[in-house]
């Protein structure tokens, strides 16, 4: 949690500028860290019922606010943003309640063509790699690139790699990957050029649910390792490679 001096300082920092003209943008640091995150979510919920928002996208370092023309001009709307941050307790950044998803993987060769370059690239074997990106947890900072994607970090630092230098076309439903500080799943078939550790049987995005992804930006995220038996038995496949 974050000292009141510290978060009072920190909240007016917070840069507004309009990025459209029905879009304000606030930058709130240049670097990703839990506690920038905190604020971003602790922003989010205090703007989430505010009369006259459209829709809130949150990022590593800024949340995107699209506002209601008919409610704000330009200069209302940075004024009342403005408001917002002043009436913040910024005291409670940081006691936030979030969601756990546990999301089971297959680690295999058959789902995994990155894995064996990737502990390769690490200096480390196959099992460190799998055991490392399985027991760490991780924070989902942002949703985007397609519905459903969580970008999530971060990632042990002996395991950053860089994305591959020529992306695949196509990247299976439910592949594990990872990128530099960042780890993810791909919810649907998509190009893509992060280093692929496995596959999962479970879908991240159900369109017929009002919650629409699985993982909402602010949870926390565990990758359990499972066998292959049980990978198949889920309703998992080797397709894609």
């Amino acid at each position: 949690m974050m000292d009141n001096q510290a978060s009072a300082a920190a909240a007016t920092s917070i840069e507004i500028s309009l990025v459209s003209d029905q879009a304000c943008l606030l930058q709130f640091s240049n670097i990703i860290s839990d506690a920038v995150a905190d604020q971003i979510s602790l922003v989010t919920t205090a703007l989430r019922e505010f009369e006259g928002i459209i829709d809130l996208i949150p990022s590593y370092t800024t949340l995107l606010v699209v506002f209601d023309t008919g409610c704000f001009d330009r200069f209302a709307i940075q004024k009342a943003l403005q408001g917002v941050l002043a009436s913040i307790d910024w005291s409670s950044a940081g006691n936030r309640a979030s969601q756990e998803v546990v999301i089971p993987v297959y680690y295999g060769p058959e789902v995994g063509p990155d894995l064996e370059d990737v502990a390769t690239h690490c200096q480390l074997d196959i099992e460190e790699v799998i055991r490392l990106h399985s027991t760490t947890t991780y924070r989902a900072y942002a949703i985007g690139f397609t519905p459903g994607f969580a970008f999530l970090g971060n990632t042990p630092e002996v395991l950053h790699v860089p994305r591959k230098t020529t992306p695949r076309l196509k990247v299976p439903l439910g592949s594990v990957a990872i990128a530099e500080r960042q780890t993810a799943v791909y919810p649907s078939v998509t190009p893509g050029g992060w280093q692929i550790l496995g596959r999962t049987p479970i879908a991240l995005v159900d369109w017929a649910s009002d919650s629409l992804a699985l993982i909402k930006a602010g949870d926390n995220v565990r990758f359990e390792p499972m066998t292959k038996e049980e990978f198949l038995a889920q309703g998992g496949n080797f397709d894609g490679f």
